[in-house]
């Protein structure tokens, strides 16, 4: 299958194509799936990063149609990871819910630079949702030893049973339900973010807070705006992406 023109967009910008072969697969919860993968040669190419995510090729009515998936436990030397997966309805979905051992799908990897913030934050604040949860688990890990405060919207019964990789030590989870297209969310961390922020920032040797939003593009815009402009943060310490857009 052809990438089309976004392929083509993708090759100018230096994009990288691998093909994954699915070596197993798990129904984690009803509503989110768990793919595994040998990576074409991909991690030995380009390494691994936290929040490291590549585009998939997936076929739409006989048209390429490209999503972006974060690694899940990327293994260098075995050439190995899995992707996890939000289901609704898409060609995505549908790809991910058929997907047994012996699949192949093309992928390009183009545009995942992130760099875990230097000196480490007194604290990080996270919003997100099964989306972006495989993103939420590499930025935890790769700052172990920071607090952090995570709100997680959630849209089904069955997101009580995701595998968020929270430390109840160092991490506090604040679940969200999915109320007003994200209203209700962004209602939530308006109502505690400013507090958390003064407490880390008046902290004695406080680095001050990280703020890290990946949920439907509309929140994300709405809270990457608030967080920068009424809470006073720099861009060097708000990242903000938009992970897919409500219908």
């Amino acid at each position: 299958m052809g990438h089309g023109w976004e392929g083509a967009v993708l090759k100018l910008l230096r994009g990288k194509d691998f093909t994954f072969t699915v070596t197993g697969a798990e129904q984690v919860t009803e509503d989110y799936r768990r793919l595994h993968f040998t990576d074409g040669g991909l991690l030995g190419a380009a390494g691994v990063h936290p929040t490291m995510w590549v585009r998939m090729w997936f076929e739409n009515a006989g048209k390429p149609h490209q999503r972006a998936y974060t690694l899940v436990d990327p293994d260098v030397a075995a050439g190995t990871f899995s992707l996890e997966f939000a289901l609704h309805d898409g060609c995505a979905s549908d790809w991910a819910r058929k997907a047994q051992p012996g699949d192949t799908i093309e992928a390009t990897l183009q545009g995942t630079g992130f760099d875990a913030p230097e000196p480490r934050p007194s604290r990080l604040l996270v919003i997100g949702d099964p989306a972006s949860l495989p993103a939420i688990n590499s930025l935890l890990a790769a700052m172990p030893e920071v607090p952090a405060t995570i709100w997680f919207e959630t849209s089904h019964a069955s997101d009580a049973d995701l595998p968020i990789r929270v430390d109840p030590v160092r991490h506090e989870l604040r679940r969200v339900p999915r109320r007003d297209a994200g209203g209700h969310l962004v209602e939530e961390v308006k109502a505690a973010l400013p507090s958390l922020v003064s407490a880390a920032e008046d902290a004695e040797d406080a680095a001050g807070v990280y703020v890290w939003i990946a949920c439907d593009t509309a929140t994300t815009r709405t809270l990457t705006s608030y967080v920068r402009k009424e809470v006073g943060l720099p861009k060097g310490r708000v990242h903000g992406l938009g992970y897919w857009r409500a219908a």
